[in-house]
């Protein structure tokens, strides 16, 4: 799974943002927790949701976050590869360089 430059785990293209992320069910509240090295070196954006990981509903508790804080409607928003790991790739179609300015508010790389 790459990464984004300086340690950022996205990429931004001409159709959008590829996020890295390491999702946590069960974790009492969705929010976005910020960016975090792994011990290979990648750099994960930490999500945590409430849902359960059964069902997908983790999955699709990620999807309505993301569209929420990025304001893009969730059918913008899809999990890419690991739909049944912690670690995923992410989507979302768009202005990539537009998403990427709003995801460094949301979660800036220091």
């Amino acid at each position: 799974m790459g990464d984004g430059p300086s340690g950022i785990p996205w990429v931004a293209d001409a159709s959008g943002l590829l996020l890295t992320i390491r999702l946590t069910p069960k974790g009492g509240r969705d929010a976005i927790d910020g960016i975090a090295i792994l011990s290979d070196g990648q750099p994960v954006l930490k999500i945590r949701v409430r849902a359960a990981p059964s069902e997908g509903e983790a999955n699709a508790a990620l999807i309505g976050l993301l569209a929420r804080t990025l304001r893009v409607p969730a059918g913008q928003v899809g999990v890419v590869s690991g739909a049944a790991a912690r670690l995923k790739r992410v989507r979302i179609a768009g202005d990539g360089l537009s998403l990427a300015k709003a995801m460094e508010k949301i979660a800036p790389s220091g």
